[in-house]
């Protein structure tokens, strides 16, 4: 079998399908934009994949922040919370991941049975009156793969994959979350990072 066709059936396997994954990036990835990052994927199949990093806060950027400037008014007992970079692409457009105990009137992605991803107006401002889901990330851009690009930086080592579990992905500090997602696969980040780099 050629190349090109195992990479044909490996891209169709449907194990492959990492949708609603976590990807760790491994040190010494080469871009620093993902450096340390945990990567939530929302989607992935033959088209490519889209995921939100989890684990980023933007710089001196508040979920107040942006309210005010779509004049949204909060109303107790709505709750301010930390705007994170969710990746490279389309950086000024805005996406929540959070809980499934909440489903927006206009359109919500359901990831998984824990996980749905939001892009529409209408959860912020209910985010602002207390009506919102229980648990949530506001993020600002994401992280975008073409066809087969994900695959190749998973074989070569870039990432490795772990289940998502919401404690981890919004309950956790942001420091915390890339150390705790290696734990989850029995990997110790100490080790890693010291053998990063060696064959």
């Amino acid at each position: 079998m050629s190349e090109r066709r195992r990479k044909t059936a490996r891209e169709r396997d449907p194990r492959m399908n990492l949708t609603g994954k976590l990807l760790i990036a491994m040190p010494g990835m080469g871009d620093i934009r993902f450096d340390h990052s945990v990567v939530f994927l929302c989607s992935h199949g033959d088209e490519g994949a889209m995921g939100l990093i989890v684990n980023k806060p933007a710089e001196d950027v508040r979920l107040s922040d942006l309210l005010e400037q779509l004049s949204i008014t909060p109303q107790p007992p709505g709750r301010d919370m930390s705007v994170h970079f969710g990746g490279p692409v389309e950086s000024a457009r805005g996406f929540v991941l959070h809980s499934d105990d909440y489903c927006s009137n206009l359109q919500s992605m359901t990831v998984s049975d824990r996980f749905r991803m939001t892009a529409t107006l209408d959860i912020l401002e209910d985010i602002a009156t207390g009506s919102g889901p229980e648990q949530a990330l506001m993020m600002l851009g994401y992280a975008g793969w073409g066809p087969g690009q994900l695959e190749s930086e998973i074989a070569m080592n870039g990432w490795l994959t772990a289940d998502a579990d919401p404690d981890l992905v919004f309950g956790l500090k942001d420091a915390e979350k890339w150390s705790a997602a290696l734990g989850s696969l029995g990997v110790d980040p100490l080790t890693l990072s010291a053998s990063a780099g060696h064959a």
